[in-house]
């Protein structure tokens, strides 16, 4: 069940992350960050779906979070859903158009190396 639970939370989280960005790039740059504005931001954002479904989907990893510290340790959970830092990278490449450095990938495969010396 733990592996489960963290392939929701490194999906969830993934798609999540991917559609935040692209809902945040559809909603352009924000300039100003008084109450009125932050209130129009809101209001904006309410309205755009993929920011919407980006919270469901952080929503879900958020509850499967839960469930997975309910029934394993700290040490463990977190680190290994930190794999969705790779999977956040690879998505960004390919759905997202980002180029990415080579530091970047080499940032990103440390991380799914850290992960993998969990599972021993």
């Amino acid at each position: 069940m733990k592996w489960v639970l963290i392939l929701i939370i490194v999906a969830c989280n993934a798609a999540g992350d991917l559609l935040d960005a692209a809902g945040m790039k559809h909603h352009g740059e924000i300039r100003h960050f008084g109450p009125r504005a932050l209130a129009h931001l809101i209001a904006s954002l309410i309205h755009n779906r993929y920011v919407i479904a980006g919270l469901c989907a952080m929503a879900t990893a958020f509850l499967a979070q839960m469930s997975l510290l309910s029934i394993s340790d700290l040490s463990f959970a977190l680190p290994a859903s930190a794999s969705s830092y790779f999977v956040e990278t690879l998505l960004a490449k390919w759905i997202l158009g980002e180029k990415i450095s080579r530091t970047r990938w080499m940032g990103a495969c440390f991380v799914a190396c850290g992960v993998a010396l969990l599972t021993f």
